[in-house]
């Protein structure tokens, strides 16, 4: 799970900086460790394998009773009485990493990142389209049970902290199984409109397979962005006991007021939504400079998705958001005037510590997804004079998915199950204690420490799952406890779907 670290601080003002910098137009320091190369003719991975693997990781998440397709056939059925401590039905969902709790906020744009994986992609992915539709629908069905009281989301199902005291098994569970929520008296317009997000672009997702799910999705997604914006606050304000320093919303929930009403735009073609970002866009942040995107900032995905109806559906009100999307671009190409973005020596993009992994999957999605909008549009970006090419935001891309899957200093991929070397050890309570199958027998929560602090590599494969990822020296020790770099969770994942499937079918393996 994502903690806060305390140097949160200090990426701020390094944000600001950043910032001032470039209003100076003066060039950043940045290393370059790899040339400018053109895609090889021949694919040096199997990316249709990485990408089976990369949808087969959200089976080994499920909470609730699974169905019997499951293919990661080691976990068995977990949580089946979530909700009813407040009689509501919470059954279902998504742990979000190695531990034994369901997260409405990583939750949500880990569904919206898999449906716009699908959206842009989808396409493209021949006999996997129908299981990343699978894996959507296991996260829409709980978030439709989460938002089924007006005005209210259920944000959170068990108490993080007792979780984390613990070391067992989802089957074995007995620690708490709280309910939080967020409502009139206690606002979380971030959570919220993450929430409205992931239903209005999972709306996209079944509009032709499923007309009446699609369409349910949309009309939930209206009511819950008119909760977002109407009853104003971050959700952690109210739950910070439960959700910090788990999930904190630290960006404030601007940025998702922002992604909701641009999912909400795309979905319904309703053009309140499209007024309600002429008029709010600016304050709610939609031309400030940062180059972070993830499960707590979503202005960049918001400008990059903005900039799609300005570039291909030619809504000229949005022009600027092409402008800031640009900027964004600038400041992640290695070697452009105006690049803030570190690479590791072996050249991948490192913005943390902790969970590093999933900027990285997540911004070689936006860079992937804007070079689609650009040659729609027979585009370019402009970095202080310099032309950057489509190609050039795919090749960057496709840099980063080889070095996660093998192309690095440690030969290693980071994907567990892909290639002959991978993490052993990962930060994952289900993978690391011995399965119902092997062992029957409920194993405690104290006795499962055993386990965790064990040398041993985990007995239960979880295949397609993505870890934090190495550090700034590209290393990786590869050890349990370190779940900054060894842990696993569903929005490193959610974006790489749609990479994956785009390298796959321009190699010519779909």
């Amino acid at each position: 799970m994502a903690l806060c670290l305390s140097s949160f601080t200090a990426l701020l003002l390094a944000c600001f900086t950043i910032s001032l910098v470039l209003c100076n137009a003066f060039p950043g320091h940045h290393n370059y460790p790899f040339p400018h190369h053109h895609h090889p003719r021949f694919a040096t991975h199997n990316y249709r394998d990485a990408l089976t693997k990369s949808i087969i990781f959200f089976d080994g998440q499920r909470s609730g009773r699974l169905p019997s397709n499951q293919r990661i056939t080691w976990r068995r059925n977990s949580g089946l009485s979530d909700g009813s401590a407040v009689h509501v039905d919470l059954v279902g969902g998504y742990y979000d990493a190695g531990d034994n709790v369901k997260f409405g906020f990583p939750m949500a744009f880990t569904t919206t990142m898999l449906s716009w994986s699908v959206i842009e992609f989808g396409g493209l992915m021949k006999g996997e389209l129908q299981n990343a539709k699978d894996a959507i629908r296991w996260a829409t069905d709980y978030l439709l049970k989460a938002t089924a009281h007006p005005d209210t989301i259920y944000v959170q199902v068990g108490d993080a902290n007792k979780d984390h005291a613990c070391w067992e098994r989802p089957e074995d569970m007995d620690t708490p199984r709280n309910v939080f929520k967020v409502d009139k008296n206690s606002p979380g317009s971030d959570v919220a409109g993450e929430t409205a997000a992931a239903l209005a672009a999972a709306s996209l997702v079944f509009r032709r397979s499923d007309p009446t799910y699609a369409n349910l999705l949309a009309t939930r997604a209206m009511r819950v962005f008119e909760f977002a914006d109407k009853y104003r606050g971050p959700y952690s304000n109210g739950l910070r006991k439960f959700v910090c320093p788990f999930y904190c919303s630290y960006s404030g929930y601007q940025d998702e007021l922002l992604w909701g009403a641009a999912w909400l735009h795309k979905a319904t073609k309703n053009p309140m939504y499209l007024n309600y970002i002429q008029v709010n866009g600016q304050v709610l942040g939609a031309a400030e400079f940062d180059n972070f995107f993830g499960w707590d900032n979503k202005h960049v995905g918001a400008r990059i998705l903005l900039s799609k109806a300005f570039l291909v559906q030619k809504v000229q009100s949005l022009h600027d958001y092409k402008g800031h999307a640009d900027n964004f671009i600038c400041s992640i190409i290695p070697g452009a005037p105006f690049s803030s973005s570190k690479y590791t020596p072996g050249g991948l993009l490192f913005k943390m510590g902790d969970s590093n992994m999933q900027y990285v999957t997540s911004t070689s999605f936006l860079l992937l997804a804007y070079a689609k909008y650009l040659t729609s549009a027979r585009k370019f970006v402009n970095c202080g004079g310099i032309t950057v090419t489509p190609k050039r935001l795919r090749v960057l891309a496709k840099r980063q998915v080889d070095y996660l899957l093998g192309d690095n200093p440690l030969k290693m991929s980071y994907m567990v199950g892909y290639g002959p070397r991978y993490p052993q050890r990962i930060h994952h309570r289900g993978s690391s204690i011995p399965s119902i199958a092997a062992h029957p027998a409920k194993i405690q929560c104290s006795p499962g420490f055993n386990f965790m602090k064990s040398q041993s590599p985990n007995p239960n494969i979880l295949v397609g799952a993505i870890v934090g990822g190495p550090d700034q020296h590209d290393r990786f020790p590869d050890q349990r406890p370190d779940y900054e770099q060894s842990e696993p969770a569903t929005y490193i994942n959610a974006p790489l779907v749609g990479t994956l499937a785009y390298l796959a079918h321009s190699f010519g393996q779909l």
